[in-house]
């Protein structure tokens, strides 16, 4: 059993929920989907502007949720200390690709970046499976909604490049 097992919920879910609502609150800052945005060629299945922040509010929540569990369920502080690095990573590399997209204009980078996001998301998904099932499985829709946004990173490279 975790040594944090026992302890209670209230401070790691504080913490998840404020580093998630940092981590989405800098990303949603930086998105502008006016101007150069609105000039772009999308691709016909982009799903509404409403759509994105409903998806991205429940990926964060579930993001958190993992955290909290993954933590909880970490047999040592070493192994949870990790997992908050791993945490922070992912978080730093989520708010790189909303920079390298939307304000340096730059989808072909933003892309390569994708790539680091997404086996970050990975490394995330089994590095929390090994202490939380649950923790694991709440990260999925956020692998799934990072590919499907990588596809729409992609075509908007194909529709409207060379940057």
């Amino acid at each position: 059993m975790s040594r944090h097992a026992n302890r209670p919920w209230g401070l790691p879910i504080a913490v998840a929920a404020i580093a998630a609502t940092i981590v989405a609150g800098v990303g949603g800052t930086m998105t502008d989907t006016t101007g150069w945005y609105q000039s772009l060629n999308l691709p016909s299945w982009n799903p509404p502007a409403p759509a994105f922040g409903l998806i991205w509010t429940v990926v964060f929540t579930l993001i958190a949720a993992a955290g909290v569990y993954a933590w909880r369920a970490a047999p040592d502080s070493r192994s949870a200390d990790t997992l908050i690095g791993l945490f922070a990573i992912n978080g730093a590399l989520n708010v790189s690709w909303t920079v390298l997209f939307f304000q340096l204009r730059r989808p072909d980078w933003a892309m390569v970046e994708l790539a680091v996001l997404w086996v970050s998301i990975l490394v995330l998904i089994v590095a929390c499976g090994r202490f939380s099932r649950l923790a694991a499985l709440l990260l999925m829709p956020y692998l799934v909604w990072v590919s499907i946004a990588g596809a729409l990173n992609w075509q908007v490279i194909q529709l409207n490049g060379p940057f």
